[in-house]
């Protein structure tokens, strides 16, 4: 007989980790693994905002798929663009744009998220977002090309808008971006001697009235005040009306002259969510307590693009938030079912208590709140650097990370840029591949000859 074939499409921190349980659970013979994914690595999503502002390196983040030769995962470099359930086949789009279809006997999803949007003129071909490496390896050039240019410029007003950097977004990834691009541009400004620190600008504008509510009232006051002590101007219960090359119009009527318009305002499940015909909870694919998806055979889902059910929450309806650390342990308990699926054993559901949050802040800076104990300081970087450093999975990846940021606090940074800088640069959808999908008609269009799977 032959071997039943799991395909698990994306290589974020669930699908790496249901990937890595499968390997070490399952014997050669039980089954067949495939991963498909762009890139072979796994991005290490929460020290992004480090890798923009130069802390650590871009290759320390991106943690290799294919380092050891003791994992027989089939690696398929390119993204899963539909799924026909009905068929079980998964349409590839390969990174040389050639459409292939992919025929699996179970399938895991864990296709991520990618930046949420809204109907904003301009938001899309101006914005720049913080979801993938090349966002933050291109933020960084952009930043300090923000800086080189100012210095050349003869013209106040252009100056002032290139030294006008805006952040939309108060929670965990907009709070820390802007927290690290401003020590990026407070630190690199003293070596422009034509440049005086008052000119630079930042501001993180977010349309709730509180700075990370997750964290609790007394620490998102205690971040907003190291924000604003570094000048950083918060301007909460505020969005963007229209998004320009040049200024940002904000819907209290204030125009700020700015050529970098950062966009961190959420997140949405991935587009190939929508090419199954499933019903969905808030735009995430809706499955059982046991990450099943219901109606489709053979098919799991589960981290940011799955409404997980929080049975930890006690609370009816509640769903697991799009975090690292719920996306790890549900890629372990949906291993251990689809591998109880194949030796026809009972399924066990997802819970997981949300063990809290670590925010970053750069130098010395940091709130954290670990099992519910609110952190400040040196004792929350402690945390929150020791909690990331812990989390990577390989010891050649801690060893990098550690490395960055020694040799960062002793040495500094040389505020060089890597020439990625073009003249149209890239838009959001650019970045994040979101105009790759196949519509439902083209799916089905697609795999109308093939019979419905048994």
């Amino acid at each position: 007989m032959e071997r039943p074939r799991i395909l698990v499409v994306g290589a974020g921190f669930a699908g790496v980790e249901c990937v890595r349980r499968l390997e070490r659970r399952l014997a050669p013979a039980e089954a067949d693994i495939a991963l498909v994914t762009p890139n072979s690595y796994q991005l290490y999503l929460p020290l992004l905002p480090q890798v923009a502002s130069g802390v650590l390196t871009p290759q320390s983040v991106a943690v290799s798929l294919r380092r050891s030769s003791r994992y027989r995962t089939r690696i398929i470099p390119g993204g899963a663009v539909g799924v026909d359930t009905r068929a079980k086949v998964c349409v590839i789009r390969k990174i040389t744009g050639e459409l292939t279809d992919q025929a699996y006997d179970y399938l895991v999803l864990a296709p991520g998220s990618i930046t949420r949007t809204f109907d904003i003129p301009g938001l899309t071909e101006h914005a720049r977002g913080m979801k993938t490496l090349a966002e933050a390896t291109y933020l960084r050039d952009h930043v300090i090309s923000q800086l080189d240019l100012a210095d050349a410029s003869e013209d106040e007003a252009e100056r002032a808008s290139r030294l006008c950097f805006v952040v939309v977004g108060g929670g965990y990834a907009g709070t820390e971006t802007a927290a690290c691009l401003q020590r990026l541009t407070h630190h690199a400004v003293k070596r422009y001697p034509r440049l005086d620190h008052r000119q630079i600008r930042w501001h993180l504008i977010d349309l709730a009235p509180t700075l990370m509510p997750e964290l609790g009232d007394p620490l998102g006051r205690t971040a907003l005040e190291v924000l604003r002590r570094r000048g950083i101007e918060v301007s909460l219960g505020v969005s963007v009306a229209k998004a320009g090359p040049t200024e940002v119009t904000l819907t209290d009527g204030r125009v700020l002259p700015s050529r970098t318009l950062i966009w961190t305002a959420g997140v949405a499940a991935s587009p190939l969510i929508g090419t199954l015909g499933a019903e969905t909870v808030r735009g995430r694919l809706l499955v059982t307590p046991e990450m099943t998806v219901p109606g489709a055979a053979g098919v799991f889902a589960l981290g940011d693009a799955a409404a997980v059910p929080d049975l930890a929450a006690g609370q009816e309806g509640a769903i697991c938030p799009p975090t690292a650390q719920h996306a790890l342990r549900q890629g372990r308990t949906l291993a251990d079912n689809l591998i109880a699926t194949l030796r026809h054993q009972p399924l066990r559901p997802y819970v997981h208590k949300d063990l809290g949050l670590v925010v970053d802040l750069g130098g010395t800076d940091a709130v954290s709140k670990p099992l519910g104990v609110p952190l400040r300081g040196l004792p929350a970087q402690a945390v929150a650097r020791g909690y990331h450093w812990s989390a990577l999975r390989t010891n050649v990846a801690k060893t990098r990370v550690l490395t960055n940021w020694l040799l960062n606090a002793v040495a500094g940074d040389d505020f060089v840029r890597m020439g990625l800088r073009a003249s149209k640069p890239p838009t959001l959808r650019e970045f994040e591949h979101t105009d790759a999908y196949l519509t439902p008609d083209q799916l089905r269009a697609r795999t109308a000859s093939r019979p419905a799977a048994g």
